[in-house]
Order: structure tokens, then C-alpha cells, then sequence
């Protein structure tokens, strides 16, 4: 008789939205725990995309769907982005370009719902319990899903650290670690030339990336998301910094997604949106280095002060993950394993108050997570508030309770 292998069942992963350092250790966390528990794992290529292109009529391609292993797992789980890819892909909504031409007769609207499809190829390939791991974005899709009956445990990443529900997002440690060394390292030009330096980071709606380099050191100011900034402040108070330097320079953070006082929106580079409605962001550093250069005779006894702008990007996503973001990933596994065998779904993994727990999935979809600025952000100095740490968790404002 043959010996035919039995698995408890079929564990489907996924990761979408931007790459962050951390994603790999989350997929061998879950990975290395489930096959030793007895499940298989099938790593789903691209995102939501990999479900919205399969195509039910041919042999599954690894283009699409790779069996994961220990030996898979093992080699990538140490590095950095996400071996199985990744995609900006909302299949409930796909513009006619993005539709796989196997299916552009069934589906040629302007706005294209592929849920069906994603459906019928989970079951085609007999996932049981699917892990998608990603931001907001990425994780109201699997709110979605859930709510059509598919077991779904979510794991939260995100550079902005701007996912509800939890204090911690995969990412955010490497994002941190990374803005505040390369801030350090571009004060040696700024000081050499005696300039303002300006800083763009990640943050379309929350400053927890800008804020806590700041709270760390990295910066003189910052501005953030959560409040519009009057650009006369801040070349007045970077001015004040420059000038008790010894150096003759100063420091600003500026969140992507800032905006000046009396600006309609925030700067984006150009007016094509994704399939969740967003606008590529990117360029307040310049505008704000712009306005700072032309302004700052004013501050500064007629003479003007030139400036250093850098927009740090992908450079804070590329690479290996730190430390935090080697172990949180894991741990977050292991927890989406711990609820899979106690036979529970419908859950975002998480860290509460300095300890792991989970919530309902559902948490992901009900408001928006910002920095509670009253509490932690001094609106007319443009820095943090230095005051009142006991009881904060260990990246101070990043609670989300």
C-alpha cells in the first residue's frame, strides 16, 4: 500500500503593500512552525495579485505558488524584502488594465470586483487558513475576506508603524534605526557647508517615523501628518537651532504626508492613484527646502542659508531587518500558528502594552491610527514633548489603546 502523506491542512501566506526589512522572518516564523506541526505551506506569489491572475485552466506555475520548506525558509528568512514579492493589488477593485487576460471578457468594467475569482482559486488550491501579511491596505482586503467566510489571521507591517490595533508594526524598528543613522551621517556635509538639512520620510497620515528620530536626537524639528505647519515657524526655529550650534547647522524631519497651513493637500509626485485610492506621495522635503532657502534672511540678519535636502525613501526599506525586527516577525508567526491550532480565525496578531496578544481582524477596517499629538507633539516648537514616560510602551507613542 502506498504511503501517502496526510497534512492537517494548507496554510496559504502572502505579503502586500511596500517591502520592509522583517517580511521573510515572518514567513519562515510561520513556515518553520507549521511544518513541524504537521500543516503544509503554500507561498503565494505577488500579493492579492497572485490570486486575481491564476489561472484555474493550467498547471500551477511557481510564478504563482511556491511549496514552502524548511531549506526555503531558512536561506531568506535572515534577509531583507519579501522573497515571495509583493503588489499594491485590491482585487474588489481592478481597473480594466490590471484585469489577467484570461478573464478581461468576464470582467471589462471601468472598476472590476475579482473577489469570486479569488475565491474559487483559494479553494482550487486548498487553502484552508490563508496569513496575508501587510498594512491597512493590504489587511481590509482580508477584513474582506473574512467577512465572505475565509479564515484569515493577519500580521501587520508597515514603515509608518500605522496599522490599527497594534503598538508594533513589522518594519518600523529598521525604519527608525535607519532614519536616525542616516540623519547622523548626513550632518557631516550639513555641518561642513553651515546649512539646514532637510529630511523626507515615510508617514503618509502618522509621524511615528519622524517623531520618535527626533525624540531620539536625530533632529532639531519635525513635522508630521497630524498637524499642518506654518513654514515661517519653522525656518525661524531652525534658524534659532543653527545658530546655537557650533557648528551652524540644524536638523528637520518631514513626514511625506505633511502639509503646510493653508495648503489644499499634501505633495504628491504625480495624480495617478492605486487600486486603494492613493496618490504616490513624495516631494514636501523639496518644497519645504524651497520655502526655507527663499525665507531665511528674514531669521537670519538678511543673509540666506542653503540647504541640504535628502528624501531618505527606500533606502530605510531595503536591507537586512534589525534585531526588533528579526524577533517581532517571528514571535508574530508563531502567534498566527498558536491561534491556527486552537482552531481560531478572524484575528490580527499584535503587540499590546509590551506583550503579544491578538484582536479581532475587523479593528484593521474601523478607524485610522495617528499620533495622539496633545499628549506627545509641542505644536507651536516643532518637536516632541519630553515629559511623562512611565507607562509607555518601549517606542513611547506608538500605543494604539
Amino acid at each position: 500500500m502506498a504511503n501517502v502523506k496526510k497534512h492537517k491542512g494548507t496554510i496559504g501566506i502572502l505579503t502586500g503593500g511596500g517591502d520592509v526589512p522583517g517580511l521573510n522572518p515572518a514567513i519562515r516564523g510561520v513556515t518553520v512552525r507549521a511544518l513541524r506541526e504537521g500543516y503544509r505551506v503554500l507561498g503565494i506569489r505577488r500579493g492579492w495579485a497572485g490570486l486575481i491572475e491564476m489561472n484555474r485552466d493550467e498547471t500551477l506555475s511557481s510564478d504563482l505558488v511556491v511549496d514552502l520548506t524548511e531549506n526555503v525558509v531558512n536561506k531568506v528568512g535572515r534577509t531583507g524584502g519579501t522573497f515571495l514579492h509583493t503588489s499594491r493589488t485590491r482585487p474588489s477593485h481592478v481597473p480594466p488594465t490590471a484585469v489577467p487576460v484570461h478573464l478581461r471578457e468576464s470582467y471589462p468594467d471601468d472598476v472590476n470586483d475579482l473577489t469570486k475569482e479569488v475565491l474559487a482559486n483559494l479553494e482550487h488550491l486548498g487553502i484552508d487558513i490563508l496569513i496575508p501579511i501587510g498594512g491597512d491596505d493590504t489587511l481590509s482586503y482580508g477584513v474582506h475576506l473574512h467577512e465572505k467566510g475565509v479564515p484569515v489571521i493577519a500580521i501587520p507591517k508597515t514603515m509608518d508603524n500605522d496599522v490599527p490595533g497594534t503598538d508594533y508594526c513589522i518594519g518600523f524598528s529598521t525604519c527608525v534605526t535607519r532614519t536616525i543613522a542616516m540623519t547622523h551621517a548626513l550632518r557631516t556635509s550639513a555641518g561642513s557647508h553651515e546649512r539646514f538639512l532637510v529630511l523626507e520620510v515615510f508617514g503618509r497620515y502618522a509621524g511615528f517615523t519622524a517623531l520618535l528620530p527626533t525624540l531620539a536626537g536625530a533632529a532639531n524639528r519635525c513635522v508630521i501628518p497630524e498637524h499642518r505647519f506654518d513654514v515661517e515657524n519653522l525656518c525661524e526655529l531652525l534658524t534659532f537651532d543653527r545658530n546655537k550650534n557650533p557648528s551652524n547647522y540644524s536638523v528637520v524631519l518631514v513626514s511625506e504626508g505633511a502639509t503646510f497651513t493653508g495648503a489644499d493637500e499634501m505633495v504628491f509626485e504625480d495624480q495617478e492613484t492605486d487600486m486603494f485610492g492613493h496618490k504616490k506621495l513624495g516631494g514636501v522635503g523639496d518644497r519645504v527646502a524651497r520655502a526655507l532657502k527663499e525665507i531665511s534672511p528674514k531669521f537670519n540678519n538678511g543673509h540666506r542659508v542653503n540647504v541640504i535636502n535628502q528624501r531618505l525613501g527606500y533606502l530605510v526599506r531595503c536591507g537586512d531587518p534589525d534585531a526588533m525586527d528579526s524577533i517581532v516577525p517571528m514571535a508574530f508567526g508563531n502567534l498566527a500558528m498558536d491561534l491556527i491550532l486552537e482552531g481560531t480565525s478572524g484575528r490580527l496578531v499584535n503587540i499590546r502594552n509590551g506583550r503579544y496578544d491578538n484582536v479581532p481582524i475587523e479593528v484593521v477596517t474601523s478607524r485610522k491610527k495617528t499620533l495622539d499629538t496633545k499628549k506627545f507633539y509641542n505644536q507651536r516648537r516643532l518637536r516632541p514633548t519630553y515629559e511623562r514616560f512611565e507607562g509607555a510602551p518601549v517606542f513611547i507613542m506608538t500605543s494604539d489603546y
